[in-house]
């Protein structure tokens, strides 16, 4: 289980339009915002990712470097930059499940096509959104097991807000005995 306070595990996926990714050379001023979806064939991952690539400019005002990542292959990740519209916005692609796991995701299995006609991947993970200090470590973390009900990126540019005006500390950490 990922905890705050603690490094994460590494994170290294090519990206569509902007060369390799790696969350260790990252170095934004205030945090890496990782953002897990589903994949093309999820109809909220697409809007979720254009209300992302909306917020793109007032997330890297504050010193925030995004990145959206799936485990689909590059075709579908194109596919998806395409449908969303989002230049700025970096696409991540081939996350390994083993990977998507040591980060908390939940795994599910494919049910074929889904309500758009895509078929879904034989597994691939649900969403998880992210933010990671500059030294690595989770300052925020949230897991879903279904692609619904995701936290509003008006919300959390507004916690960043506050978190870095106050030195609001990363928070859960605890876990010594109850």
């Amino acid at each position: 289980m990922l905890m705050p306070r603690q490094p994460v595990p590494a994170l290294r996926v090519p990206t569509i339009a902007h060369g390799n990714f790696e969350l260790a050379a990252d170095a934004p001023q205030a945090f890496s915002l990782v953002v897990f979806y589903r994949g093309l064939h999820c109809p909220i991952c697409a809007k979720y990712l254009i209300e992302l690539g909306t917020y793109a400019e007032e997330f890297a005002a504050r010193g925030v470097a995004a990145i959206a990542v799936s485990a689909d292959g590059e075709e579908r990740a194109r596919l998806m930059a395409d449908k969303i519209k989002a230049s700025e916005l970096r696409i991540g692609y081939a996350l390994a499940l083993a990977s998507a796991s040591q980060w908390g995701l939940f795994i599910s299995a494919g049910h074929g096509r889904t309500s758009i006609g895509i078929e879904e991947p034989a597994l691939f993970s649900e969403p998880g959104v992210f933010l990671v200090r500059p030294d690595g470590t989770l300052y925020y973390g949230s897991w879903q097991t279904m692609p619904f009900a995701r936290p509003h990126f008006d919300e959390l540019l507004a916690a960043i807000d506050f978190a870095v005006a106050k030195d609001y500390p990363a928070r859960g950490e605890y876990d010594g005995a109850l």
